[in-house]
């Protein structure tokens, strides 16, 4: 391929991602795929061939039948898995890095990336108000940074023991304990899984019919306990009562870890901040920037007090490539990585405070209108709305789930299904800067009409 034969490919790959995001919100535009686009991604399931395509023809097949076999969730009509629209600056900041083709592993593999992904950490301690000194590894997900950060944890503990978990391992080591809530995150659960701490030995705490952790049921901590305490439920949004719990756990020697994927970023909005009171005496945090800043997937952020124990945790320096404490290879779970913490930086470096607080307000805003328009419609709110989730259920329990499918095949919108108390109900997700009252209305006025067809 030509260097023209190049640019020209970028350029049809440019103007085929301008015509859909110009599609953005259209009405033609079906959130959910129709069945026909479903059925059309068979297309997509070709053999390997040994001469292989012209690169034009692979990217038309791309765009035609795959594009129109996506979900619409940077639509403001998407109101599923607390996950918003990238911004406009974030995608740009994406565009460009990828142009740039950089393994940001470390300042010599990347330089400008590296001091990017250090800022950007920094910017977001700042927004969250977390202890300044804290690292912050670039993750895909909150998922796996709770793997990495529940890791420095159980060496850290351990470690307080007289036990070197890198050079002994696991076996004879000291027992820890591990508690968690009974409504954990499944992502929370899989990291305690996976590190092998065994879920028959987990303790979990009883919650309140908020789905908060009822402080007085938390055990007696010690210096061999982690703690993991959630900032926003997933179904109703609901926040651990930080306060009443950490300084005893601080004080026992416990290390605490909060899984606030998207509630973290309550603690950017003077309004809803009184949520996290407390949060700030954790040792660690994880986050997602898809959720509720709004960038692009793939950049989550773990946030440990102890930057040292996160980095003797992962360090992988070599005699090839070595890397400060800082350095993204020595944070995180990867070595061979992309700079994903950029588009992160991009978002805060524009929004600003007052931005990301006007974003988080604005969806909080939305959601406690959305609440109001379902119970004037006839449906049950089963959650307080303190933050961007609405928990709602229809007169029964075979409606609930038949709104929500004829929502759904109308094109107009798309919001997940849950379970509560054991009954079904669906949730409504706030989270993207493109969604604005109007959308809110259609979508109250839709879910009235599926709830007496």
């Amino acid at each position: 391929m030509t260097r023209r034969d190049e640019l020209d490919l970028l350029a049809d790959a440019d103007e085929r991602a301008r015509r859909w995001t110009a599609g953005i919100g259209s009405p033609e535009r079906a959130v959910f795929p129709s069945g026909s686009a479903l059925a059309d991604l068979a297309r997509l399931d070709e053999p390997l061939t040994a001469a292989g395509h012209a690169p034009g023809e692979t990217l038309a097949l791309l765009d035609e039948i795959g594009g129109a076999g996506v979900v619409a969730s940077n639509d403001p009509r998407y109101f599923g898995f607390v996950v918003g629209s990238t911004l406009p600056v974030a995608a740009a900041a994406e565009r460009l890095v990828l142009a740039w083709d950089q393994c940001a592993t470390a300042f010599d593999n990347s330089p400008a990336a590296h001091l990017l992904e250090k800022q950007a950490g920094r910017l977001a301690v700042e927004v969250l108000d977390l202890p300044r000194s804290s690292a912050v590894g670039f993750t895909t997900s909150s998922g796996s940074g709770a793997v990495v950060a529940l890791t420095a944890a159980r060496r850290a503990l351990l470690a307080r023991q007289g036990w070197d978990v890198d050079r002994r391992g696991l076996t004879d080591a000291p027992r820890l304990r591990v508690v968690i809530s009974e409504l954990a995150h499944v992502a929370i659960v899989r990291a305690v899984r996976v590190l092998g701490f065994g879920l028959d030995h987990i303790e979990r705490v009883p919650v309140d019919e908020h789905g908060r952790v009822r402080a007085d049921a938390v055990p007696a901590l010690d210096d061999r306990t982690i703690l993991i305490l959630q900032a926003g439920e997933v179904n109703t949004g609901e926040f651990d009562p930080f306060a009443d719990i950490l300084p005893a756990a601080r004080a026992a020697g416990a290390w605490v870890h909060i899984d606030g994927a998207f509630g973290l970023w309550a603690r950017a909005s003077g309004t809803h901040r009184h949520l996290t009171d407390g949060i700030e005496l954790a040792d660690s945090w994880t986050t997602d920037g898809h959720k509720w800043l709004n960038t692009p997937y793939d950049a989550a952020m773990l946030i440990v007090r102890d930057a040292q124990a996160l980095s003797s945790t992962m360090n992988s320096d070599t005699a090839y490539l070595s890397g400060d404490d800082y350095a993204q290879k020595n944070l995180t779970l990867e070595l061979s990585r992309r700079a994903r913490g950029v588009g992160v930086w991009a978002a805060l470096r524009t929004l600003g405070s007052d931005g990301v607080e006007e974003l988080v307000d604005r969806c909080v805003s939305l959601a406690q209108y959305a609440a109001d328009g379902l119970r004037a419609n006839g449906f049950t709110v089963l959650n307080r709305c303190v933050l961007n989730q609405v928990l709602a259920r229809a007169d029964t329990p075979e409606l609930t789930p038949a709104v929500r499918d004829r929502a759904i095949a109308s094109g107009q919108t798309w919001f997940g299904p849950s379970m509560w108390q054991g009954q079904p109900a669906f949730r409504i997700s706030v989270s993207s800067w493109r969604t604005r009252r109007e959308h809110v209305d259609a979508l109250v006025k839709l879910l009235g009409e599926c709830r007496v067809l």
